[in-house]
């Protein structure tokens, strides 16, 4: 080959390179903030009804690579915290689309108003207490219209989006996952207070595909703290409100990627208030976050993050209608004045660090490895006033426990007026009454003094304190550590994949908070009874291996043992997209242990029924799940999704009575569960829309309820009355309906927006009930074994929820907007005992010959509460001043002070057919259900210095 020849086959190559070069690299960027022309890393680049997309990395850069269709296309810019921008572009085979500057701003409404969010995910009706516990801050990162309905108007009634729990959902931070391994809900205090670290959320949907975790029905929220993905600046902002905390105030500064590879974020607040919008509600919180990253090559960055969360609050609880009528839906009883200042006998105090270690490994273009290593340690204690302090005394050889006291709550049934009236209606009776009324009106609070001086009387006679402050502690030390791998196998294929590995050490006691001016307190059980094979001093022992032992402030007494647990878990997925239709196929399958340690031999349960080690339980899950998106054009989509999953029981549903025994709960299996949804999007830039249809069935669930009643057939005790842990088993429910979410873009400036949402949670077969108690032997069960709970609904907020609502947007950064939000279809959690054949049986096990089947239908009808309408505001300004914004944002929730029952339940005191009917017939019913009221009119206000 001649020399001639050689350099025009080398030219020849060379504009073939050069073109295929070109071709690949057709659309190109950065992309930076309009008020600080700061670099934005982590923008995601789509173009439009095609599988092109990027992110921007550290410096803004971004570069879309493939064979993009040739002319008139449209790309989508998004990212959190920014309103999303979509441009229209002209792509060209000769020449690059190169897009520098591209200006994102900052949509501030956002970012405070998720702020608020947290204040609203750690209420205390998130608790056990109650069934509806709220997952708002699940969805804060969503960007779909119904979702922030649901986060953001609707979470104040605690509907639940599908009729789901948070422990559908996954949280994850820096791709570790953080619900808990006893309940499976996140503890969102573990990271409140933080929130300027947590501006860069993902949010996955239901069962679309997630990247980092195979998910749950409810989604999978990642919050990623890594320093170097942090917005560059700093800051401060103070907010108020009259939710939770009376104020915060909070400082952040983040400095980016430095040239030396070092970055670093940090953010500090406080958060406090002597009480909420409850009575005696205290908030005291501090908060420190601190995460810092060093980038060691274009291949490698490691990344530490620390958060220290320390937080304390005042609980409230739920109230008869009789407690409402008398003292409003503000009134919390475990508060009173103790030297002219407020002190709540019920805290919760939640101290827990986390520290993680994460590294981020580029192994070339196509393949990412991400592994994290996170420890959690700390407390979390819940204090209550144990009134059974006692006195041993010793004759002929005989012990007897003489003391205990009085309940002390003021809401204790026998101080109020129904208690007087519910045998007769004489003279006398209405007196008491009355007398009991009006005390309840004008104090009705715990009386501190009266603790005090009972301890004092009996330690000036030489005895031990009848009233203690009690904190049931749970100290949790967890390991965690997983690897994630994200591969693009080619540029229509993603596959992730990762591994994890949970191992928790919870250490659960109660201890002496506050002997309230006692010397001691004997660590018995004033309320044991003998049984055929156990005596009293035996029953009546915390510890027989530490007997009659008097116990101080720190002392542990009546209950300690450790669980350890372990999960093994790994998920694979692989996503496909196609010209018409993208669809993916995931699965996931994990290996879970729990093992109770008793510390303490419960006389009610000796030897390794209560000491030691109990059976080791150990489940094998796995779940499957496929989804697809049909592209009827650039606007127009189909999606659908289905699962089957298996899950384990947690931690809570495992043990029968964990505090007193080793016992596990009879028949445990691991829950199964199938869904799908279907969903028609349209997406243009005026109207945003999605309509979804979905099916969820449970199976094999397991509860536990804990509670004191009266009545139980087959006892031999006379007024059959017990402590019981109640085991409900082989549960099976059905969460059906559809969701609606919509946005129309009227003007430049004009948004109008809907949501709604219509279902049906309810359970469709009758489980399996039986009790177990240390009063009697073994598990007692009635009739057939069952409840009949079939078609019942499952409490949970309200199943129906609509929203209208407008926003508007000025060019000169202020915005307004106004949402009217209707709720129906909410029901209050029934009694198990009383569907159970309990309800129909006399003592002696014979149905009562006054039995009526239609008076009895009416007794156990659940209750459905009012219908309601809640208007919201929200509005907001920021102003540039150079380089820097000042700004404020503020809502105002329930507008006209509409009152309404987010929950509620009926009590299991009284069991039967006879107790519940004459209770009812009372002119007041004595132990009618309780129920949780939402807030009135409240406000949050937040100002910022953003530099």
């Amino acid at each position: 080959m001649t020399n001639q020849h050689f350099k025009k086959l080398f030219l020849g190559v060379f504009m073939l390179i050069s073109s295929l070069g070109m071709a690949q690299e057709l659309l190109k960027g950065r992309v930076i903030d309009d008020a600080t022309e700061e670099a934005i890393p982590g923008v995601n680049i789509s173009v439009i009804g095609t599988s092109f997309k990027a992110t921007t990395d550290a410096n803004g850069y971004f570069i879309v690579t493939g064979a993009i269709p040739v002319g008139d296309q449209k790309i989508l810019v998004s990212f959190n915290s920014y309103y999303s921008k979509t441009i229209p572009v002209v792509i060209d085979l000769t020449n690059i689309v190169n897009i520098d500057p591209l200006y994102l701003q900052l949509d501030n409404s956002d970012i405070t108003q998720s702020q608020g969010i947290i204040s609203l995910t750690e209420n205390e009706l998130a608790e056990d207490e109650n069934a509806a516990n709220n997952f708002s801050g699940l969805l804060q990162s969503s960007k779909d219209q119904f979702l922030r309905a649901a986060a953001f108007d609707f979470s104040a009634t605690f509907f639940r989006p599908r009729g789901l729990n948070s422990e559908d959902g996954k949280v994850l931070i820096n791709g570790i996952e953080m619900n808990k391994q006893f309940s499976g809900r996140p503890q969102w205090s573990n990271w409140g207070g933080v929130n300027d670290l947590q501006r860069n959320q993902t949010f996955t949907m239901g069962l679309t595909a997630a990247d980092q975790s195979f998910g749950g029905y409810a989604g999978v929220q990642n919050i990623d703290m890594r320093a170097s993905q942090q917005r560059a600046g700093s800051q401060i902002s103070y907010a108020s409100s009259n939710r939770s905390y009376r104020g915060r105030f909070m400082v952040s500064h983040r400095s980016g990627l430095l040239n030396n590879g070092w970055s670093y974020a940090i953010n500090a607040s406080r958060r406090a208030g002597d009480e909420g919008y409850i009575d005696g509600t205290l908030y005291d919180a501090n908060s420190l976050g601190l995460s810092v990253e060093k980038k060691i090559n274009d291949a490698h960055s490691i990344n530490f993050t620390g958060l220290y969360t320390p937080n304390r609050r005042g609980r409230q609880t739920a109230v008869t209608q009789e407690i409402r009528d008398l003292k409003g839906t503000k009134y919390n009883p475990f508060w009173g004045l103790q030297n002219n200042v407020q002190r709540n006998s019920r805290i919760r105090e939640i101290e827990e660090p986390i520290f993680m270690l994460n590294h981020y490994w580029t192994i070339n273009d196509k393949v990412k490895l991400n592994t994290n290593v996170g420890y959690q340690f700390g407390k979390i204690g819940n204090t209550r006033i144990d009134n059974g302090g006692t006195r041993l005394v010793e004759t002929d050889g005989q012990s007897s426990y003489i003391g205990g006291a009085r309940n002390p709550n003021p809401d204790y049934y026998q101080n109020l007026p129904s208690y007087f009236l519910r045998n007769g209606q004489d003279a006398i009776d209405f007196q008491y009454a009355y007398e009991a009324q009006q005390a309840f009106i004008n104090d009705g609070q715990l009386n501190w003094d009266a603790l005090y001086e009972g301890n004092r009387i009996v330690r000036e006679n030489g005895g031990n304190s009848i009233y203690v402050i009690q904190e049931d502690r749970i100290d949790d030390k967890q390991l965690s550590v997983n690897s994630i791998l994200t591969a693009d196998l080619t540029d229509n294929i993603l596959f992730n994949g990762g591994v994890r590995y949970r191992r928790l050490n919870s250490e659960n006691y109660a201890q002496i908070n506050d002997l309230l001016g006692g010397t001691g307190f004997l660590d018995v059980d004033f309320f044991a009874e003998e049984t055929s094979d156990i005596n009293l001093d035996q029953a009546a022992q915390s510890n027989v291996r530490t007997p009659n032992r008097i116990v101080g402030v720190g002392d542990r007494y009546k209950y300690n043992y450790d669980i350890n647990a372990e999960v093994v878990a790994a998920f694979a997925q692989t996503q496909f997209k196609t010209k018409n239709v993208d669809f993916f196929v995931a699965g996931n399958v994990s290996r879970t242990t729990y093992q109770r340690d008793g510390k303490f031999e419960n006389g009610n349960y000796l030897g390794n029924l209560s000491f030691g080690e109990s059976e080791e339980l150990d489940f094998t899950d796995y779940g499957v799940k496929g989804g697809m998106t049909y592209k009827i054009s650039g606007q127009k989509f189909i999606t659908a999704n289905a699962a089957f999953i298996t899950q384990a029981p947690t931690i809570r549903n495992s043990f029968s009575n964990a505090r007193q025994n080793n016992e596990t709960v009879v028949g445990l299996e691991s829950q199964k569960s199938y869904s799908g949804d279907i969903s028609y999007v349209y997406t243009t830039p005026i109207v945003k829309a999605r309509l979804t249809g979905y099916y969820t069935q449970f199976t094999n669930g397991t509860d536990l309820g804990f509670y004191f009643t009266e009545d139980l057939t087959g006892l031999p005790l006379d007024d059959g009355s017990a402590f019981v842990q109640e085991v409900l088993t082989n549960v099976e429910r059905r969460n059906a309906g559809i969701e609606l979410g919509l946005e129309v873009q009227v003007t430049p400036t004009i948004k109008l927006k809907g949501a709604a949402a219509v279902g049906q949670n309810v359970y469709t077969n009758n489980p399996d009930l039986y009790l177990t108690s240390d009063d009697f032997d073994g598990q007692l069960t009635f009739g057939d074994g069952t409840t009949s709970l079939k078609d019942y609904h499952v409490a949970g907020g309200p199943e129906t929820a609509l929203q209208v609502g407008f926003e508007y947007r000025d060019p000169e950064y202020w915005n307004v907007g106004v949402t009217a939000n209707y709720f129906a279809n909410g029901y209050a959690d029934i009694s198990n005992l009383r569907r159970s054949a309990n309800f129909r049986l006399d003592y002696d096990g014979q149905e009562f010959n006054d039995f009526d089947d239609e008076v009895a239908n009416e007794l156990l009808k659940q209750e459905q509460f009012d219908n309601y309408m809640l208007w919201n505001i929200i509005g907001g300004k920021s102003w540039r001043i150079d380089d820097k914004y000042v700004g404020f944002f503020a809502t105002i929730n329930n507008v006209f002070d509409q009152e309404y029952k987010t929950g509620g339940f009926e009590q299991s005191r009284n069991s039967n057919f006879r107790s519940v009917q004459e209770d009812q017939n009372n002119p007041q019913e004595v132990f009618a259900p309780r129920y949780f009221f939402g807030n009135g009119t409240t406000y949050y206000l937040n100002v910022y210095l953003r530099f």
